[in-house]
């Protein structure tokens, strides 16, 4: 927690707000994390879930104030895409990663020992519920910190709004008169509330291939790999 405390920049008045949104639900089983009792209310209790819910509308309240402030001449056209992508459950992961969120992360042995805390999904939960936990703690400037802090180079990297890999994808194939890629289920494993799915997509006689805790995100990381093997810049 006190690591958290050291990455976020911000001591909690209220541990059990931090505490909460380190705890995946799998770690409550029924109990509450803070009292060692059985929890009263619905399966979940306890767990980060709630905290990410806040954390979700919190994110999205200060991106979209703070791509307002930087981009005066854009439209919603193209602040929409930039802002999505800013939101997305890839970049939480990824600023997860850059705060060593997943080795702090309360989860149960059964499901450590099935990996989800190597998931994405998993990671970019977390994120959202901190920044819950930040703005139920102390109010939306310690959450501005860390989303400005955390986020700044990603919106100095974005000279345009971002398109996602399946539209560059398909915008590509479609510049080569070539047909459109189809994508394909492979897999859909794992428990109800960590599932992973494998993905792939063809075009060209290749093959992009592609895993994530969700259908959408695992079919843009496919079409990512696809992008590469057709030697295209996936950087847009």
């Amino acid at each position: 927690m006190e690591a958290m405390e050291q990455a976020l920049g911000h001591r909690f008045a209220n541990r059990d707000l931090l505490l909460e949104a380190l705890t995946h639900r799998s770690a409550v089983s029924g109990r509450d994390p803070r009292k060692g009792k059985r929890a009263q209310g619905p399966k979940g209790t306890g767990s980060n879930e709630r905290l990410e819910f806040i954390g979700d509308r919190v994110l999205g309240l200060l991106m979209a104030e703070w791509l307002f402030e930087q981009y005066p001449l854009e439209q919603e056209g193209a602040l929409g895409p930039r802002h999505a992508h800013l939101v997305s459950r890839p970049v939480l992961a990824e600023i997860a990663d850059d705060i060593r969120l997943s080795s702090a992360l309360r989860i149960s042995p059964h499901e450590e020992a099935a990996g989800i805390r190597r998931l994405s999904s998993i990671r970019a939960d977390a994120m959202e519920a901190l920044l819950g936990a930040l703005y139920l703690d102390a109010g939306l400037e310690p959450a501005r910190q860390v989303v400005r802090k955390q986020w700044g180079s990603r919106i100095d990297n974005q000279a345009r709004p971002h398109k996602e890999p399946k539209t560059l994808l398909q915008e590509y194939l479609l510049s080569q008169g070539l047909p459109l890629p189809k994508y394909e289920l492979l897999a859909a494993e794992g428990p109800s509330h960590a599932p992973v799915f494998r993905v792939a997509v063809q075009a060209r006689g290749l093959t992009g291939r592609g895993e994530a805790g969700s259908k959408r995100v695992a079919e843009s990381a496919a079409a990512i790999d696809l992008l590469k093997l057709l030697g295209q810049d996936v950087a847009s």
